[in-house]
């Protein structure tokens, strides 16, 4: 067998194997992404391992993280998951339609006069300000409404949150008036180097706090804080980008599975002669007769543009017939180019498959040839793909 059909038959479904699909049809869109939820449970069983005796709960804001809210909630609830963290009220009615039991929070707060839509859908706002707090009271007094809502301290993120110093004056109120908070918790700024002195620093601030808080579960880890040991790990963890295969221990082996594949069609083949230009910008040149395959993914599609490559700067990298090909120039709103020289001439046809994110492309190298991480690379998957999701 030789590579391009290896490659081929890479791509073809497995039969054993139960799948949904959503979006255009495979033959119509410019690609297919590909979601194992059996990878994403896996993922979840192995951070819940390593947290035990805390729970485990998941973050699957923005969408899943690129993956489908309503499938990656369904399956993970199969699996057990009890809490599920997302951004905004609209996730959260989302989320509510897809799982009816779990215990839903949102992020971002309370913003003016939303109180009533957390009772309509049963879900749960993170408080991160004395004046959300206030008005979250005089709703729950006003309707009588008991649904409970975290109340966050910021112990170093200096973002959301109210301050450690607020969180101790306000904690015998909370505990004699029964605010109904639910859940106390923080958020780690540096958990994914571990030896960064703010972590010790958010840990031991966030341990005081607790103190005043005996009776509700906390929570501070995220995903790389619960590689961080049971110092971080409290009452609950957060994983989220973890969950969908990023590594949570950069610069060391990734202890999660993959979960996304992405693959685009060729749309067009042709070669480019010595000393011409490829793209926008004319800021890639052909130093010898190139042969390129045109790819119907583009920054529209979420395959960020700042993975182009230059005269100056290489780029990113695709898989043709099972081997790794640069990309060349410019990447453009709906296309790519792929050099695929070094291939033999018929290894590539028009309506092909090239693999973008897969094989031995994850996530995170992809990231790396953009200069970013893997969360902003999943959470920007565009929603033209022919979508796959793999039961296992």
């Amino acid at each position: 067998m030789d590579d391009r059909t290896a490659d081929t038959k890479a791509l073809e479904p497995v039969p054993a194997q139960r799948t949904e699909t959503a979006g255009p049809p495979a033959a119509e869109a410019g690609g297919i992404l590909t979601v194992d939820l059996s990878a994403l449970e896996a993922n979840w069983r192995a951070l819940q391992r390593r947290a035990t005796p805390s729970e485990c709960a998941a973050v699957i804001k923005a969408d899943g993280y690129g993956c489908g809210l309503e499938q990656v909630a369904r399956r993970l609830t199969r699996a057990g998951c009890k809490t599920f963290f997302v951004a905004d009220l609209y996730e959260a009615r989302r989320l509510r339609a897809a799982v009816a039991d779990p215990a839903i929070y949102v992020l971002n707060g309370l913003l003016p006069t939303t109180a009533p839509a957390y009772a309509d859908i049963r879900a749960r706002p993170v408080i991160g300000s004395l004046v959300e707090l206030a008005e979250w009271d005089a709703f729950c007094t006003g309707q009588d409404w008991h649904g409970g809502a975290a109340l966050h301290v910021d112990t170093g993120m200096n973002r959301l949150g109210i301050s450690a110093n607020e969180a101790a004056a306000l904690a015998p109120r909370i505990r004699a008036e029964n605010h109904g908070i639910t859940l106390l918790m923080s958020h780690l700024a540096c958990a994914e180097a571990p030896e960064h002195p703010l972590n010790d620093r958010q840990v031991r601030l966030f341990r005081e706090v607790r103190l005043h808080y005996r009776g509700i579960p906390s929570s501070l880890a995220n995903s790389s804080g619960v590689f961080l040991g049971p110092t971080a790990h409290c009452d609950m963890v957060r994983p989220g980008a973890a969950l969908f295969g990023v590594n949570p221990t950069p610069g060391r082996p990734n202890p999660m599975r993959p979960v996304v594949e992405l693959h685009g069609h060729v749309v067009q083949l042709r070669t480019v002669p010595k000393g011409e230009t490829i793209g926008y910008d004319a800021a890639f040149t052909a130093r010898h007769a190139t042969r390129i395959a045109v790819v119907a993914v583009g920054y529209a599609d979420g395959y960020l543009r700042a993975a182009s490559a230059s005269d100056e700067q290489p780029g990113g990298f695709a898989v043709a017939a099972g081997k790794r090909c640069p990309i060349a120039g410019r990447i453009s709103m709906d296309l790519l180019a792929v050099d695929i020289t070094a291939l033999g001439d018929h290894a590539v046809r028009r309506g092909d498959l090239v693999t973008l994110i897969g094989d031995e492309l994850g996530v995170d190298e992809v990231a790396a040839a953009a200069n970013t991480i893997g969360y902003e690379v999943l959470t920007s998957l565009g929603r033209r793909y022919h979508r796959v999701y793999r039961a296992g």
